[in-house]
């Protein structure tokens, strides 16, 4: 069958390209992310974390150079179902586009002359653009959870530690992850702003079209 690529030359293969790279960005950033945190005691130690971001930790330390100050770090929080969540709705859009592409290249006619297909396409892309929408704000909060967890302020401390002075840390930057919840959003736009030229291909804009010379 002949492949029709003039399709991305219209506003609904346009926004498929777009959402396809800027769903691979957005769950990329998320997955290839890993932080740490630097604990700068007698002995020194780093804590590692990544996707999915479930953080635990319980280790004693010893705080101080030349002194019995021992004290216990204790880290506890998941925040696993919501970066699935969030990289889940990335992967089911990146799919979602390579095969409406695909559609679109090698059925163009037939796409034009069903009108179940186009209505199926616009149900489907609401959905995604739906997905994105809550999928991005579950993962803006739980990154502010994180923040929270990871700030050296509200770290839990058990042990000798009123006779001894904490051990200073640090923790690396979140930039990446801001970053991906940005393009979260950023695909929502994407999907909700595509739902217009997908409209003008299903039946109800069609009939609405010829029906409204008649009303007039």
């Amino acid at each position: 069958m002949d492949m029709n690529f003039s399709v991305f030359q219209e506003p609904r293969g346009v926004m498929r390209i777009l959402q396809f790279i800027f769903a691979i960005c957005a769950f990329a950033t998320t997955c290839n992310f890993s932080g740490f945190i630097d604990f700068m005691c007698r002995t020194p130690f780093r804590y590692n974390f990544d996707y999915p971001f479930s953080l635990l930790l319980n280790k004693e330390l010893n705080l101080v150079e030349k002194a019995d100050c021992h004290a216990r770090i204790t880290l506890s929080a998941n925040f696993e179902s919501d970066v699935k969540f969030f990289v889940a709705t990335g992967v089911i859009a990146m799919l979602y586009c390579l095969a409406i592409c695909v559609v679109y290249t090698k059925f163009d006619e037939l796409y034009k002359n069903n009108n179940q297909i186009p209505l199926v396409d616009f149900l489907l892309s609401v959905f995604i653009a739906v997905l994105w929408l809550s999928s991005s704000a579950c993962w803006a909060n739980s990154l502010s959870g994180m923040k929270h967890t990871t700030d050296p302020e509200n770290m839990i401390w058990t042990g000798n530690t009123d006779a001894c002075p904490k051990c200073p840390s640090s923790v690396s930057s979140f930039n990446s992850l801001n970053i991906s919840v940005i393009l979260g959003f950023l695909n929502f736009f994407l999907w909700a702003a595509d739902l217009w030229f997908l409209y003008k291909e299903t039946p109800w804009f069609q009939n609405a079209r010829i029906s409204s010379p008649v009303d007039a």
